[in-house]
């Protein structure tokens, strides 16, 4: 008998064997399958084979694939996620599968549809239909654009379905030719450097740390690489962190490539599965990704690269809660191939495996043509009076460079119009009904010039009318405390009313056409305000930007999570990189309660290395990554002692190994949609003892009873 053992997409670690079909031929490892398992047919993936058994076993239902859809090294790569991250081995073949493929859909890709626009301008018969004037104003705008990226860019399918039927656009299948545009760019004695030290370790599983300060080019330098990987007939990939950063990176691409791929949450299950197949198959040579891209097939993969490699969006905070970044590396190790890191601010665990040679670094310490690295300045505003979170010094300084036509941004890192709404008579706060949070106030303009608001919380989305009174006192001096972006724009616009202001956030970009749009009328020039939260700080290309403002760096750095003042400073250079970036000079404004906080002025005084001395010296006193082996055992549950009596088995169970053990504690909210949430670290200062003692919590796990409880290796944070 012909045995197939098979990886099932259940919550259990370990995998099952059933017998080959009725033609006695198994199905090859990475295959799917349609298998019998508790009373229902689940899709399972082919992992190994053998020759008999001594139990009776269920046959095989169904085989779905004729050629395996995961390759060797995607085997090999779901193996090792399941035991690092101490995962159940079916739910790590799954996550690697598109959403199609686990429901056993056939491995055949649909050819995906070129929009391209038939006339100049939009007509004036659109005027009665905005959503199909807005789609066809981007479609005229970039040329054309595939069906991943009109999903991207938030355009429903229905809306292009009725511009073809007026005729003024057409669909033609996308046929990926791959060719090689010279980008007409002279690069510097840096960049060239670069590019031949990638070139050279082709082949070869060496990881590059391309550090360059912002605006150097350091996508330049990762298409000169990738030029050479096409030319030898392989494949790239090229991971960017935010979905509202992959169209502008595939345009580029596009540019200069001819094509390329797209796979991010943005585009429908199908698109993904599309895309996933044409890069198993190697139709689509170059595929640009956000985080779960990583997990993609290819046929002869030859440079990945991640790019602003720091970024917490990297990390899937759910599920198997791996990091793209890392798994990145073990990809390449597996295959054998270079992978580049790039960022201005490397995150501390990289830089520390450049120390120890585990990694090269490339640097590139200029920016290209007449661009110059802005000025710093710190403005205490102990004492000053804030205008909606805004000093008079800071905002006579954004006078001066408004009335020299200059652009200038406004860092707020918080959305909506308030994070506080407070009774001034009894202190009751306005707090969410399922979570231990409080409600943030959004407001927004409604019909005849009056205003809207809601109450927001931000962990579980859920909504509540503003009180018209105190609930506990009935006072009616309630008060917004605290300022978010809607707040800082509303008082940018009444003291600028004639200069063009724009706000981005997550609520002004959930349709990326609307992004698109805003970036590129800051480009076309001119005076102009932006107000924004960190989707500003990341890979955006403002020329015109000559003063940064950070409304609020204070809060990052004097957090309690250990990782916060990392995130903090990452954040203030990359804001900080977007001004003077083209001939016109720029400098950064940095308001702060807390003038001679240590890791703020190495970073003002010494530049992002200097904090990454500072702060590198405090890790390791305490024993904190990279310096030490980090892991947080979480439980949830709608019993609060239940939850807290999970992780004190988990304790008792941990507590044999060399690991330091704290908690359990609560969370961060604790409840969060009627759910308690307490954890406990797991620190080592060794990672194959912390790993040896996580391997036995899950050989013999707590008795969990009604609770949830999970383990994240490398967490982004402890709160």
């Amino acid at each position: 008998m012909q045995v197939v053992t098979v990886a099932v997409p259940r919550p259990l670690r370990r995998l099952f064997d059933y017998a080959a079909g009725d033609d006695g031929v198994p199905s090859a490892p990475g295959s799917r399958v349609r298998v019998p398992f508790g009373g229902a047919e689940v899709v399972g993936v082919v992992v190994g084979q053998a020759e008999g058994s001594e139990h009776d076993l269920k046959p095989i239902g169904e085989v779905l694939d004729e050629t395996p859809l995961l390759t060797p090294d995607l085997i090999e790569l779901a193996n090792w996620l399941a035991r690092y991250y101490h995962h159940p081995i079916g739910g790590a073949y799954a996550t690697l599968l598109p959403k199609l493929a686990r429901r056993g859909a056939p491995a055949r890709a649909t050819r995906a549809l070129v929009w391209q626009p038939t006339v100049e301008a939009p007509p004036a018969t659109l005027a009665r239909a905005p959503a199909q004037r807005r789609a066809l104003a981007m479609l005229i705008e970039h040329g054309g654009v595939d069906d991943a990226d009109v999903a991207a860019l938030g355009v429903p399918r229905r809306v292009l379905n009725a511009l073809d039927g007026r005729g003024l656009v057409r669909g033609v299948p996308l046929d990926p030719t791959y060719c090689v545009v010279p980008g007409g760019i002279e690069l510097t004695d840096e960049q060239r450097s670069a590019v031949a030290a990638i070139d050279a370790s082709r082949g070869t599983a060496v990881v590059h740390l391309l550090q360059g300060v912002t605006g150097s080019g350091k996508t330049e330098v990762y298409m000169r690489a990738i030029e050479r990987v096409l030319e030898a007939g392989q494949q790239a990939l090229v991971l960017v962190p935010e979905i509202a950063l992959t169209p502008q990176t595939t345009r580029r691409f596009r540019a200069r490539f001819g094509a390329a791929a797209t796979l991010h949450s943005g585009a429908t299950d199908r698109q993904r599965f599309d895309a996933w197949i044409d890069c198993l198959s190697g139709r689509h040579r170059i595929l640009i990704g956000t985080r779960s891209a990583v997990l993609a097939p290819f046929q002869n993969l030859g440079i990945i690269v991640v790019d602003e490699e720091h970024d917490p969006s990297y990390k899937q905070t759910e599920g198997l809660t791996y990091s793209a970044r890392d798994v990145a590396v073990k990809r390449g190790q597996l295959l054998g191939i270079p992978v580049v890191l790039g960022s201005a601010t490397p995150c501390l665990e990289t830089l520390e495996n450049v120390r120890r040679r585990r990694y090269g670094v490339l640097r590139l310490r200029e920016r290209p043509g007449a661009a110059h690295l802005p000025r710093f300045s710190v403005l205490d505003v102990r004492g000053l009076a804030l205008r909606e979170g805004l000093a008079e010094p800071l905002l006579r300084r954004m006078d001066r460079h408004l009335a020299a036509d200059g652009q200038v941004l406004v860092f707020v890192n918080r959305r909506g119009y308030a994070p506080v709404l407070v009774c001034g008579d009894c202190g009751w706060q306005a707090l969410c009904a399922h979570c231990d949070a409080r409600l943030t106030t959004h407001r927004w303009p409604g019909a005849n010039g009056s205003v809207q608001a809601l109450m927001v919380c931000h962990h579980c989305e859920e909504r509540y009318r503003l009180p018209a009174a105190c609930p506990d006192c009935g006072g009616e001096r309630l008060r917004l405390v605290g300022v978010g972006t809607q707040r800082v724009e509303d008082a940018l616009a009444e003291r600028y009313p004639g200069v063009p202001l724009y706000r981005i956030d997550r609520d002004t970009t959930r349709r990326t056409d609307r992004l698109a749009a805003d970036l590129d009328a800051i480009r076309a020039g001119g005076a102009a305000i932006l107000v924004g939260t960190q989707m500003l700080a990341k890979g955006h290309h403002l020329p015109d930007v000559t003063l940064v403002a950070v409304v609020d760096a204070d809060a990052g750095f004097l957090s309690a999570d250990f990782r916060a003042p990392e995130r903090t400073a990452q954040l203030i250079v990359q804001v900080a990189g977007r001004a003077g970036r083209a001939g016109r000079p720029g400098e950064v404004w940095i308001q702060t309660l807390d003038p001679d906080n240590g890791n703020l002025r190495a970073l003002i005084d010494s530049g992002y290395e200097g904090f990454v001395r500072t702060e590198r010296d405090i890790r390791r006193a305490v024993g904190m990554p990279p310096f030490g082996a980090l892991a947080i055992v979480r439980a949830e549950s709608r019993d609060e002692a239940g939850a807290v009596r999970v992780l004190e088995d988990v304790s008792m169970r941990m507590s044999p190994f060399a690991v330091q053990l704290a908690g359990p504690s609560p969370a961060f909210p604790t409840r969060r949609a009627d759910r308690y949430r307490y954890q406990l670290l797991a620190l080592s200062e060794r990672r194959p003892e912390l790993h040896r003692a996580l391997a036995a919590l899950t050989r013999s796990p707590p008795d969990a009873g009604r609770a949830r409880w999970s383990i994240d290796v490398d967490p982004l944070g402890v709160f």
